[in-house]
C-alpha cells in the first residue's frame, strides 16, 4: 500500500514536471519555428506545428533591413552599464543597511519596499521633463540612469541579505590583522558574497535588457534605439512582421542565453542563499 503510494507521488511529481516544462518551453519553441517559416505560412489559418517550407530569409531581412546590430550593441552596453553600476551601489547600500544601525533604518527599509508598488509610468512625466532640461532625452546614459533607479530598491535589500549572512566576527578578524574597514570589505567579505553578487548583477542586466516602456519614453533617435525598441518598429498600424520579429527575439535571446550558461551555477546558490536569509 505504502509502495504504491509512493510510486503514484513519483507518477505525479513526473507529470507535473513535464506540464511545467511544456509550459516553459512551449513559448520559445514556437518563437524559433515562427522565425523560420515564410511570410505565407505565418500567415496561413492553416496551424504547422514544424515548418513545411524551412528559410532563414527571416534572419536575413533583420541583418540587411533594419539596424539590428546597432540596437544590439545599445542593448548590451545598457544593460552592462545597469548591470554593474546597480550592483555596486547595492553592494554600498546594503552593507551599510545590514553593519550600521542608524535612526529610521526600519522606515528606510519600508520606504524601499514602497517604491517597488509605484508604478513606474506615473513618475516617467515627471523625469522626461527633468531629463530634457538636463539633456538626458535621447541618450542611452539617461536610459541607465533610469534604470539603476527602478533596480535598486529591490538589489539593494537583497545585497542586505547576503550581507546578513556573513560573520561579523570574519572583518572584526582582518581588522585585528591590520585591514581597514574597506580593506575588510573588499579583501574577506565580497569574495565570499560572490554569488550574491552575481545574483544581483544577472537580475538587473535581464531587466534593463527586457525593459521596452522607457526604451520607448526616452529614446526617439535609432542612433540609441536598444532590441526591444527596434522590434516594435515591425509592428505597423495595419502589419505585422511576424517573421522578422521573432527572428529577432531569437536572436536577443543569445547573450542571455550565453550569460546564464556561463553564471547559472552562482546565480542559482546567490539567490537560495538570499531566499533563505532573506
Amino acid at each position: 500500500m505504502i509502495r504504491n503510494r509512493r510510486a503514484f507521488i513519483t507518477i505525479l511529481r513526473v507529470c507535473i514536471l513535464i506540464f511545467y516544462l511544456l509550459m516553459v518551453l512551449l513559448p520559445f519553441y514556437w518563437l524559433f519555428i515562427t522565425s523560420v517559416k515564410p511570410r505565407m505560412d505565418i500567415l496561413t489559418t492553416d496551424i504547422q506545428y514544424w515548418p513545411k517550407n524551412f528559410t532563414f530569409d527571416n534572419y536575413k531581412v533583420l541583418w540587411s533591413s533594419s539596424n539590428f546590430d546597432v540596437f544590439l550593441k545599445n542593448s548590451v552596453l545598457v544593460s552592462i552599464g545597469t548591470g554593474l553600476f546597480t550592483t555596486c551601489f547595492a553592494i554600498l547600500g546594503g552593507y551599510a543597511m545590514a553593519r550600521y544601525t542608524f535612526k529610521a533604518k526600519t522606515m528606510a527599509v519600508y520606504g524601499l519596499l514602497l517604491t517597488q508598488m509605484i508604478p513606474g509610468v506615473l513618475v516617467m512625466i515627471p523625469t522626461a521633463i527633468l531629463f530634457s532640461k538636463v539633456g538626458l532625452m535621447n541618450h542611452l546614459g539617461g536610459l541607465i540612469i533610469i534604470y539603476i533607479v527602478g533596480n535598486i530598491p529591490f538589489c539593494l535589500i537583497l545585497m542586505r541579505s547576503f550581507f546578513d549572512r556573513i560573520p561579523v566576527d570574519l572583518e572584526e578578524a582582518a581588522l585585528i590583522d591590520g585591514c581597514s574597514k574597506l580593506g575588510a570589505l573588499i579583501r574577506i567579505v565580497l569574495p565570499i558574497m560572490l554569488p550574491g553578487i552575481v545574483a544581483t548583477f544577472v537580475f538587473a542586466f535581464i531587466g534593463a535588457w527586457n525593459e521596452l516602456l522607457c526604451a520607448i519614453m526616452f529614446i526617439s533617435s535609432d542612433e540609441f534605439k536598444t532590441i526591444p525598441v527596434g522590434l516594435s518598429m515591425f509592428v505597423q498600424n495595419y502589419d505585422v512582421n511576424w517573421g522578422v520579429m521573432t527572428a529577432g527575439a531569437v536572436m536577443a535571446l543569445v547573450p542571455s542565453l550565453i550569460m546564464f550558461a556561463i553564471v547559472q551555477r552562482f546565480v542559482v546558490e546567490g539567490l537560495s542563499d538570499g531566499a533563505v536569509k532573506g
